[in-house]
């Protein structure tokens, strides 16, 4: 295991070369417009059962794909990077420019020339099956096992890839990660997981989690789930708890330094959260970690694997101390810790390319084969 520290500022700093040798201001790409580039599809499993032992007829998995899956002589897929979203989130997010424009283009270390992107909806996100869809809270109580074996079951039988070049994923989506890196670690070549900790969500993490839950079950708008109109309420105060979570606070001093300033931006984005989102798909989606807990097995996960976090994450603090231990046991690891500054975005800097690019390109040139 390799540990390295990065400084943002000089993770992305250009090089500096004489005036001379300058022919003029470098040009910014043009940036292109992967939506309308996208495939999007739903694959349905039937039967589907879940750990609690309860069964769903058909669990529809939605996806979106980049790029053309490339064939070996045998027909297997060798090209293709799946792409894994956070709590709330869907595929669709990975379109931001600051994450697609920074991997997906030419030349890019995720060109789609070149590779086969894979974009998932996971339970109880986007357009994949979720309580909303009309269960209410007798949808199946998924967890993350459950949404990795749907994530398998997806490519297997539906897009018929048996193999991953690259699984990256950021928060939910790092922690699905460390539980495929377990659960089937000769499907995937190497691991990228991003803003998580390989042990059980416990301590502030959980009770953040608990607190938005039970603010929308106190909400007697919600009715035990059979809500008619939402529980606007609880809501808010879910709302609120995600936002906070989320935030770096060096970037929001420097951006919002006077208290109006900070008094406008929150009040705009939790209002902003609040549209079109589901009181009981929130309750899932933030429940749905309860049994994670790949701690006493990270051993097992023997690709390569560059995992990344940054020291302004509220959600995984730095500080703890473990993940340069746990970092120590994975069998080909590296563990980076990105050094905060008013240029990282607390836990989303999982989001913003520029501060771990060069990291990706060297694990993509590590687990070659």
């Amino acid at each position: 295991m390799k540990l390295t520290i990065l400084s943002a500022a000089l993770a992305c700093a250009a090089l500096t070369v004489p005036a001379t040798a300058q022919p003029g201001p470098p040009q910014a790409a043009p940036e292109v417009d992967y939506a309308a580039q996208l495939r999007q599809g739903d694959v349905i499993l039937n039967d589907f059962r879940f750990g609690t032992g309860e069964m769903l007829p058909e669990l529809r998995m939605h996806y979106a794909t980049l790029g053309t899956p490339t064939r070996d002589a045998s027909g297997r897929v060798t090209n293709a990077v799946m792409v894994l979203h956070g709590t709330g989130g869907t595929g669709l997010q990975f379109l931001q420019p600051q994450f697609a424009q920074a991997l997906f283009g030419p030349g890019q270390p995720l060109d789609i020339r070149k590779y086969y992107i894979i974009l998932p909806d996971n339970i109880g996100h986007g357009k994949s099956s979720k309580p909303s869809d009309g269960l209410k809270m007798r949808f199946p109580a998924y967890d993350y096992t459950d949404m990795v074996k749907a994530q398998r079951q997806m490519l297997v039988e539906g897009l018929k890839v048996d193999r991953l070049r690259l699984i990256m994923g950021t928060s939910m989506g790092c922690m699905h990660g460390f539980v495929w890196g377990q659960v089937d670690p000769g499907f995937v070549q190497a691991m990228m997981p991003m803003a998580c900790l390989p042990m059980p969500i416990a301590g502030h993490n959980r009770m953040w989690r608990k607190a938005a839950i039970e603010g929308i079950k106190a909400d007697p708008a919600w009715q035990g789930g059979n809500y008619t109109s939402p529980p606007v309420m609880g809501l808010r105060v879910a709302a609120s708890l995600l936002q906070v979570a989320g935030f770096a606070p060096l970037y929001l001093q420097k951006a919002y330094g006077t208290r109006d300033a900070a008094d406008a931006y929150i009040t705009q984005r939790i209002e902003a959260s609040m549209k079109g989102i589901d009181a009981n798909d929130i309750i899932y989606q933030i429940e749905s970690s309860r049994h994670y807990d790949p701690s006493k097995t990270v051993e097992q996960m023997t690709m390569p694997v560059t995992w990344i976090n940054s020291s302004d994450d509220f959600i995984n603090p730095w500080d703890y101390g473990v993940a340069e231990d746990f970092g120590k046991r994975l069998p080909d690891g590296k563990y980076v810790l990105i050094k905060a500054t008013d240029d990282t975005r607390g836990h989303s800097t999982h989001t913003w390319a520029k501060f771990w690019k060069d990291e990706l390109v060297e694990l993509l040139a590590r687990s070659e084969k």
